[in-house]
C-alpha cells in the first residue's frame, strides 16, 4: 500500500506564540493576561485561514486542523467553517500554553491540570465542529511522555508532536528508535514501546549522512525553503506515512504587532513567499496520497 502524507494546519494567531504568551519567557503570562491588557486589533488569523481553505479546495485536499480551543470564542464561526469544508478538527490545547519547560523539559503543570484543561478544550472543539476530536498536537511541539498517558486516558487516539532531528529535542525523552512514521510509545515516555490505544505521528526529517534536518514545515518552511522541505518529505515517505504542517499566519500578508521577547526575526519570512512554497510542495507531491490523520491512526 502506498504511503500517505497528512497535511496538517496549526490554527493559532500571532499572540499564541511563546515569545508573546503562554511560556516561561513570554511578555504575557497567558492568553487571558493578553486579552486583559491588549486593547488593539488582535485578529490576524481569520483572513489567511480562509485562504488556506480555498487553497485546499483548489488542490482537492482534506487536512487535519489542530485548533487552539480559545479560537472558538475569539473568532466566531471560524472553526465551524473549517469543519463545514470537510476537514478534521483536532486539539492544539486550550490556550496554547507550554506544558513542559523549553529548557529543562520539566512539567509546567500538574497531570490533573493538564487533563482538566485538555478535556475542556476537547469538548469546546467537539461542540463547535460537530466532530469527535481524537487528535492532539502539543503547543510549540513541547511534549512529554506523561502527556500521552493522559491523552490516552481522555480518549484521544493519536498525537502528532514529536520531531526527531539533530538540531533540537522538544521532548522529555531520548526518542530512541523513533523515525518519521507512526509508532506506539512506552508508558510515561516517547521512546518506542508496545502497542497501546494511542499512536504517535512524528514529523518528517531529511537524513544527510546521519544529520537529521527537520523538514515537516512550520518555521523550517519559512527559514529553509521549499526544496529542503520537499527532499525531507520525499525521503520520509519512503520510510512510511508522514506529516507536513504550517500555520495560516505563515501566509498572512500583514505585519504583526511588534511585541515578543527573543525572536526579532521570527516573522521575517511569510506571506506570498511561504504560500508559493506550500503550493510548490503540493504540486510536486501531486501523485502522493493525502489524508487526514483521523484516517490513519491505528
Amino acid at each position: 500500500m502506498e504511503n500517505s502524507l497528512s497535511i496538517t494546519v496549526d490554527v493559532e494567531d500571532w499572540y499564541h506564540i511563546p515569545s508573546v504568551s503562554g511560556s516561561t519567557f513570554s511578555v504575557y503570562k497567558d492568553v487571558d493576561d493578553f486579552f486583559e491588557n491588549w486593547t488593539e486589533r488582535y485578529d490576524y488569523l481569520s483572513e489567511p485561514t480562509k485562504r488556506v481553505l480555498d487553497l485546499f479546495d483548489e488542490y482537492n485536499i482534506k487536512a487535519t486542523f489542530f485548533v487552539v480551543a480559545d479560537v472558538v470564542d475569539n473568532y466566531p464561526g471560524l472553526v465551524e467553517s473549517i469543519a463545514e469544508r470537510g476537514h478534521e478538527i483536532a486539539c492544539h490545547g486550550l490556550h496554547h500554553a507550554c506544558k513542559i519547560d523549553p529548557k529543562t523539559k520539566e512539567p509546567l503543570m500538574s497531570v490533573e491540570e493538564f487533563e482538566k484543561n485538555t478535556l475542556e478544550a476537547k469538548r469546546i472543539l467537539e461542540k463547535a465542529s460537530g466532530q469527535e476530536v481524537i487528535g492532539y498536537r502539543a503547543p510549540n511541539a513541547l511534549i512529554g511522555g506523561w502527556m500521552l498517558d493522559s491523552l490516552e486516558k481522555l480518549g484521544f487516539k493519536y498525537d502528532s508532536s514529536v520531531c526527531v532531528n539533530s538540531i533540537y529535542n522538544k521532548t522529555d525523552s531520548t526518542l530512541e528508535g523513533v523515525s518519521t512514521y507512526p509508532y506506539h510509545s512506552e508508558s510515561g515516555s516517547l521512546n518506542t514501546g508496545p502497542k497501546r490505544n494511542i499512536v504517535e505521528h512524528p514529523w518528517a526529517y531529511y537524513d544527510v549522512a546521519g544529520f537529521k534536518v527537520p523538514t515537516s514545515g512550520g518555521p523550517m518552511l519559512r527559514f529553509l525553503g521549499a526544496h529542503m522541505m520537499l527532499k525531507g518529505l520525499k525521503q520520509s515517505l519512503k520510510r512510511g506515512n508522514t506529516v507536513f504542517y504550517f500555520h495560516p499566519i505563515d501566509i498572512s500578508y500583514e505585519k504583526f504587532p511588534q511585541i515578543g521577547k527573543g525572536r526579532p526575526m521570527y516573522w521575517a519570512i511569510k506571506g506570498n513567499v511561504v504560500e508559493n512554497r506550500i503550493k510548490y510542495i503540493m504540486k510536486k507531491l501531486k501523485n502522493v496520497t493525502f489524508d487526514c490523520l483521523n484516517e490513519n491512526y491505528s
